[in-house]
């Protein structure tokens, strides 16, 4: 399948949105052009993509404190 054949698979660009084509044929894919694979890069490097971290209690502060030590 080439970029031009009609029945290519295609999917939006992460990067733009557009369609890009899902194919071997492809060489930025899953993106449209190097331009929007190189963005993305960017952006990864950058930390602009994150996971929301949540907030767990912590399990030694949920344990009472050790008795004191005696002489």
């Amino acid at each position: 399948m080439s970029a031009t054949d009609p029945h290519a698979r295609r999917v939006p660009c992460p990067g733009c949105g557009q369609p890009a084509v899902f194919a071997p044929s492809n060489r930025w894919r899953p993106f449209c052009s190097e331009r929007c694979r190189t963005g993305d890069l960017g952006a990864w490097a950058s930390e602009r993509y994150r996971v929301p971290a949540t907030s767990t209690p912590d399990t030694d502060e949920a344990a009472p404190p050790p008795p004191p030590l005696s002489d």
